[in-house]
């Protein structure tokens, strides 16, 4: 990658205002950003607490009196131990606990069920565990909290039009008999059946209705889902053993001929999909009440200010949070989803549907990704999991194509792989650094991180020695060869593409966001290397993977990568005499736990473990009875 614009230079004045502005901002948003822990910011109904049911296993927030939440933030104060070393702790500490919950028979299996969900177990549930234990399934009742976010608003639909809808979309997997079949002969819809296949002759007849496109679809109002929710906790019980029905109903081939299935009115609009995906967010959340942006073409402005509920001391917390960008407008400037996806439609009417990913707002159901069960080499490295961490070079790899949306010559400043590329490429943060040119779509960091290189004014020499990022393809919108692409060629080069198992060569593999999620995702995990993970997008597994245990957490701004790396590859500058401790210790137990949990509970086995529950759950929401439906062997 180059750069070969005309060298610009700021004002000095004009620097130390943006500054001063910053630091202004970021107080006065810590003495504020405490309230809106008071609602649920992805549109979920919230408890007299005012808590919210996690969906995932998540470092808790490191509280901190809020006189001593801007000093350590700015980093003043802080006393000696790295804020990354208390995450890490803290994590630790929290992952141990969940484990410590793990069920070894069906009725303590069923037991905590009933405590966590308020319900009796699905019929099957017996069988389903059995499943589970013979394929070496780690039954903790956490794990599967996604199901029961993504299903709870549906206990609001009457079972009738559930099955109408199910069955009438137009891509759609039917299980009758315990067999599935479908019409559709797209590639998607062809891994999924398969995967479905694969534990038919276990489930309920049911119809699974499948979203083909990359980004999610169904955006209800946050009023609506919420109205939804009201309805499921109020008709959460558990039916006296005796009146419980411990079979599913059948289906007719084509469910409710006579009920008419509802208008969508998809929006097919080109555009942003910010005004869409905030539908879903909480009345008074700062993306509700913050201006739209219409335009992109300017570098966009970069500040954790709107990051500090989900971070502690500069460094992501809570993992969850930093995802959901309801608390977060100015991600809209600074991801392609939200600037001109690739595609839109959309409903704001709550409907089934089943998808890969999701948007915290939207109302997909998720299942395991095409790419997961697939097992592509192109998302896995074929098998192949790298070299022992002593011998892998101590670099950060990352080699994709510039998606995330539309790029073009008005908006492509704030997509997100562009941004990455751009601030880990030595040679602009040298220029940024000796203002010789602004950056065109980044930003240097600020010394809340205390960054030894930066101090210096060596953060491009050093960002060099260690960062290997580059496009493999421009994804030009201009009907060109996507090799070139006549408005970002001044700002990037094409690399020759790597094969995944040849990243696994390197110890820190950064995960960005695409179109949607990133595929690559699961193969990280299972490698012997380090995923630094940073998206808004939700996936199945999210329930299960603990941030600081199994990978690295970073927000979506990126701002923090520089100390991420500091902190574990550490600085020196031997004719200075600076030195700053590495942690390449951790770095290595962070990867080797994250490969080592990856392969007991990423496998293909767990995805058809999820999967069956899933279905299951889902079968007896579409059931006239299914307030009296369940499995109660062990009461009885």
């Amino acid at each position: 990658m180059s750069y070969k614009g005309p060298p610009r230079r700021a004002s000095g004045i004009l620097r130390y205002l943006i500054l001063a502005a910053g630091i202004l901002g970021v107080l006065f948003y810590s003495r504020h950003s405490a309230r809106l822990a008071t609602f649920s910011s992805s549109g979920r109904l919230l408890d007299p607490q005012g808590t919210e049911e996690h969906t995932s296993i998540e470092t808790p927030v490191l509280a901190q009196p809020e006189s001593e939440a801007e000093n350590q933030f700015l980093g003043i104060g802080s006393g000696t131990a790295h804020p990354i070393d208390e995450l890490i702790e803290n994590a630790e500490k929290s992952f141990a606990g969940v484990l410590q919950k793990e069920s070894h028979n069906v009725n303590d299996a069923a037991a905590e069920y009933r405590r966590r969900r308020g319900r009796h177990p699905p019929p099957g549930f017996d069988v389903w565990f059995d499943f589970a234990q013979k394929h070496g399934g780690i039954m903790v009742e956490d794990f599967f909290d996604q199901i029961y976010h993504d299903l709870g608003p549906f206990w609001g639909l009457d079972p009738a039009i559930l099955r109408k809808e199910s069955y009438d979309y137009e891509m759609v997997i039917n299980v009758r008999g315990q067999k599935a079949t479908a019409a559709s002969d797209w590639f998607w819809t062809q891994i999924w059946l398969n995967m479905t296949s694969s534990i038919a002759d276990m489930l309920p007849d049911l119809d699974i209705p499948l979203n083909a496109m990359d980004e999610p679809r169904i955006l209800a109002p946050w009023e609506e889902v919420n109205r939804l929710m009201e309805i499921e906790r109020s008709t959460r019980a558990m039916a006296p053993a005796k009146e419980v029905h411990s079979s599913f109903q059948t289906l007719e081939e084509q469910p409710e001929k006579g009920l008419q299935t509802r208008d969508k009115n998809w929006n097919t609009e080109p555009g942003s999909f910010w005004v869409p995906a905030i539908r879903g967010c909480h009345p008074d959340s700062p993306a509700r009440k913050a201006a739209i942006m219409t335009s992109f073409n300017e570098p966009p402005v970069i500040s954790l200010t709107h990051a500090l509920p989900h971070l502690h001391r500069g460094y992501v917390s809570n993992y969850s949070l930093s995802t959901d960008f309801c608390h977060q407008p100015d991600l809209q400037s600074l991801h392609g989803v939200f600037i001109k996806p690739l595609s839109i439609s959309e409903t704001s009417v709550f409907s089934p549907l089943f998808g890969g990913s999701k948007l915290p707002t939207n109302n997909e159901i998720l299942l395991p990704a095409p790419m997961y069960w697939a097992n592509e080499e192109r998302f896995t490295g074929g098998g192949e999991t790298g070299v022992p961490w002593l011998e892998k070079q101590n670099k950060v790899i990352w080699r994709g194509a510039a998606t995330g949306g539309k790029n073009t010559a008005d908006n492509w400043r704030g997509f997100q792989r562009h941004r990455f590329v751009a601030m880990t490429n030595g040679t602009k943060i040298e220029r940024a650094e000796n203002w010789e040119q602004l950056p065109e779509n980044w930003a240097l960091p600020s010394n809340q991180y205390q960054l030894a290189a930066a101090n210096e004014g060596k953060l491009g020499e050093w960002t060099s020695e260690w960062a290997d990022t580059g496009f493999v393809d421009l994804v030009c919108d201009d009907g060109r060869d996507t090799s070139t692409c006549n408005h970002t060629d001044a700002f990037y080069s094409v690399l020759p593409g790597m094969h995944m198992a040849d990243q696994f060569n390197s110890k820190y593999l950064p995960d960005l966001d695409g179109n949607s999620f990133s595929g690559r995702y699961r193969g990280f995990l299972m490698s012997t290397s380090l995923p630094i993970k940073a998206t808004i997008f939700r996936e199945w597994h999210d329930s299960r993977l603990m941030p600081w245990v199994h990978f690295v957490p970073m927000d979506n701004r990126y701002m923090d990568f520089w100390g991420i790396m500091q902190y574990f590859l550490g600085y020196e500058n031997k004719a200075t005499g600076v030195h700053v401790e590495g942690h390449d210790a951790a770095a290595q137990k962070i990867a080797k736990s994250g490969q080592e949990w990856a392969n007991l509970v990423l496998r293909r086995e767990d995805m058809q473990i999820y999967t069956m529950r899933l279905f299951m759950e889902y079968a007896r929401l579409g059931d006239d009875r299914r307030d009296k439906l369940g499995w109660v062997d062990d009461l009885l």
